[in-house]
């Protein structure tokens, strides 16, 4: 099969979808690979890393898409990509279709075959999603204290305090991967940490991991608004694979938050869990709302994109050279992990949850 890995070009996006430690395991499998130049700058890896690793190297993105039969990405497509897609490409990335119906609409008319990393699900693990999700929960922690500095327009605390003066207080809501890494990073500053579910199991291991150094807290309405008035940082981490997140956090609970305090919206890819957020960029991460401190970049792992790419290729390899060796459908066959990745097939969306969303016609993967 011939491969395409395109340099990705949603703003401040420096991850790319392959290393070139990749890049060699696929051609080591007899299938060629086409690299766009420069495509993992951002990421430290060199063109010459690429050729190395027996990588084709192609100028035009154009070019790449127009003779690619997989196309291996990070994000989903933007506009300016839609009209490269053609039917029966196999297209291997991160989707977020749920909160997205312009990419699902695009995905759709070109007769495309989509696979999202984000619901590939082994056993009700997400396997794909989880290393992303870790970079963002630690990310999390690192991006909110910085929020609370005053001339971010925060409350001017340090998470950590120092002897005498209280530590931050903050919240997690959801704990989950993105919420365990959050709350692991929070804990090893010293803040004090409260996590929040509505899973009674995922509470009693934070319980007996942290003893004590955490506190956990049922996510009911009534528990959520105490939490949120007495935080400083408020961490969304709520997941529902494949679908919008609910909008746990409203508008009008802003008011009980302290002047200055911030949320960091993890859940954003997927619309996001506060009701106030909105996709921001690294450029322009941060704007505030009723005085609160809102950051919701849609591709947090991209600050460290050395790091994300790595993770994200250990990931990914073995299920995309699955869909080399095989093709799309020979591998849906015979693998039910990758049938639950499936999102779009030859114009009909196959992810219940993303028809849903939409109000579009479902097809069985």
């Amino acid at each position: 099969m011939l491969v395409g890995i395109p340099k990705e070009i949603k703003p401040q996006e420096n991850r790319v979808g392959l290393t070139p430690a990749g890049v060699r395991q696929l051609v080591g499998h007899g299938h060629r690979v086409l690299v766009e130049t420069h495509a993992g700058e951002g990421s430290g890896l060199s063109n010459d890393e690429y050729a190395a690793a027996g990588a084709i190297l192609v100028d035009s993105a154009d070019d790449l898409w127009a003779q690619a039969d997989m196309v291996w990405k990070v994000k989903e497509p933007i506009a300016a990509e839609y009209p490269r897609l053609r039917a029966g490409q196999i297209l291997y990335t991160y989707l977020h279709l749920a909160p997205d119906r312009p990419q699902t609409d695009a995905l759709v008319a070109s007769g495309c075959v989509a696979f999202a990393y984000e619901t590939i699900d082994v056993g009700g693990t997400l396997p794909l999603l989880a290393p992303m999700s870790e970079v963002a929960g630690r990310l999390s922690v690192q991006a909110g204290a910085h929020c609370l500095e005053k001339h971010q327009g925060g409350r001017g605390v340090l998470l950590g305090g120092v002897p005498g003066v209280l530590p931050g207080e903050v919240v997690v809501i959801g704990g989950g991967i993105v919420g365990r890494n959050a709350a692991a990073m929070a804990v090893g500053l010293g803040a004090d940490v409260t996590v929040m579910d509505i899973n009674t199991d995922v509470l009693r291991r934070f319980d007996d991991l942290y003893r004590g150094r955490i506190k956990t807290l049922y996510s009911s309405a009534h528990n959520l608004e105490l939490a949120l008035s007495r935080a400083d940082l408020v961490i969304g981490a709520v997941l529902v694979p494949g679908a919008r997140a609910p909008s746990l956090v409203k508008r009008a609970h802003l008011s009980l938050m302290k002047p200055g305090a911030a949320i960091v919206d993890v859940a954003v890819d997927q619309g996001g869990c506060v009701e106030t957020t909105h996709a921001t960029t690294h450029a322009n991460p941060t704007y505030i709302v009723d005085g609160i401190v809102h950051y919701a970049v849609a591709n947090m792992p991209g600050a460290v994109a050395r790091t994300s790419t790595f993770a994200l290729t250990n990931a990914t390899l073995p299920y995309g050279i699955k869909l080399a060796n095989l093709g799309w459908k020979d591998a849906i066959a015979s693998d039910s992990a990758l049938r639950s990745g499936l999102n779009v097939r030859l114009g009909r969306v196959t992810y219940a949850a993303v028809a849903a969303a939409h109000n579009l016609p479902y097809e069985e993967a």
